[in-house]
């Protein structure tokens, strides 16, 4: 008894420390952000100002994010990373292109490092059913590795899922680009009127044939804006597309038809992509056929011979009692 009373002011004294960290990280955003409110209120702007869609960088200062990321830097805890630059990479391809987005990724492993051991702990005394020491010691350095590469599994599941989406409606996007080189426009024109025709049809790469088509009208280069499409889509098929176009224009090739050949390929190899998958169900199919069909089959073959020889059985027993 006295083992586990101790046991439970330690965990209830680790859930209060982590409440107060929270707390305090929290405290000096929350309050910095009422007391622009207020002033902003007593000068009447407020609503303007909460109302405006607000530029770029008035976004990145104002960001939730970025504003408990600098406080939670400014208390001495450093969210930089080694493999930062390689973190970025991956976070784009998921998506998160925010300058903020490393650090952030960074501060969710350790709070999933820290957190779900103190989560484990809390439901075992909850229980009140302490397992071995060795046992316990397990439970929490496996929570505890949990918590550090869960993060990662997410941004990977999401890069993934995100890849297909933007090569499963690649070639579509081709063929308006292509369609619209063929009319007379240019490449940067094309690249900002197909970005606006497909924003229903296909969002993401709406958004990157945008931020290209903002890129070069900033005055980047046509050759750093295709590369940097490459590096966000994280699409082979979209790296070599990038490729084709900027070797087509330092040579002097016509773009229109070194697409045209591209864009008949990529419907090809989604054709194929489809046939695979087709293939591929029959296989899949096998799995829950042999799990949960053949045993039931199995079962019902065998159950009228079961049956006869239970009731031979039996009378063979009851001859030998007549006898």
């Amino acid at each position: 008894m006295g083992g586990g009373a101790l046991a439970n002011w330690i965990v209830l004294g680790l859930v209060f420390a982590a409440v107060v960290l929270v707390v305090l990280a929290l405290a000096p955003v929350l309050t910095a952000r009422g007391n622009i409110k207020s002033r902003l209120a007593r000068q009447g702007g407020g609503a303007a100002i909460d109302g405006g869609p607000g530029s770029i960088r008035n976004d990145l200062i104002t960001s939730r994010w970025a504003q408990l990321l600098h406080e939670i830097e400014e208390r001495g805890l450093s969210l930089s990373d080694d493999a930062s630059n390689k973190i970025a990479d991956k976070l784009q391809r998921a998506g998160f292109d925010q300058p903020w987005a490393p650090r952030a990724f960074t501060l969710a492993r350790a709070i999933g490092t820290l957190s779900l051991p103190i989560f484990v702990v809390t439901v075992i005394a909850a229980g009140g059913n302490w397992p071995a020491p060795v046992k316990l010691y397990m439970m929490i350095m496996g929570s505890a590795v949990a918590g550090l590469y869960l993060p990662g599994i997410i941004v990977g599941s999401r890069a993934e899922n995100r890849a297909e989406e933007i090569l499963n409606g690649f070639p579509d996007t081709l063929d308006l680009l292509l369609v619209c080189l063929e009319a007379g426009l240019g490449i940067d024109a094309a690249f900002s009127r197909v970005g606006s025709e497909i924003v229903g049809s296909h969002p993401l790469l709406a958004k990157l044939f945008g931020q290209v088509s903002l890129e070069l009208r900033a005055g980047r280069s046509r050759e750093v804006a295709l590369r940097l499409l490459a590096k966000k889509s994280g699409v082979p098929e979209i790296t070599a597309f990038t490729t084709l176009i900027i070797q087509s224009d330092k040579l002097g090739a016509s773009v229109a038809s070194a697409l045209r050949i591209y864009a008949s390929e990529m419907r090809e190899a989604r054709r194929l992509r489809a046939e695979e998958k087709a293939h591929r169900i029959p296989v899949l199919l096998s799995i829950p056929l042999v799990c949960f069909l053949l045993p039931t089959m199995v079962a019902v073959l065998m159950l009228p011979a079961a049956i006869g020889m239970k009731n031979q059985m039996a009378m063979v027993d009851k001859q030998r009692q007549a006898r």
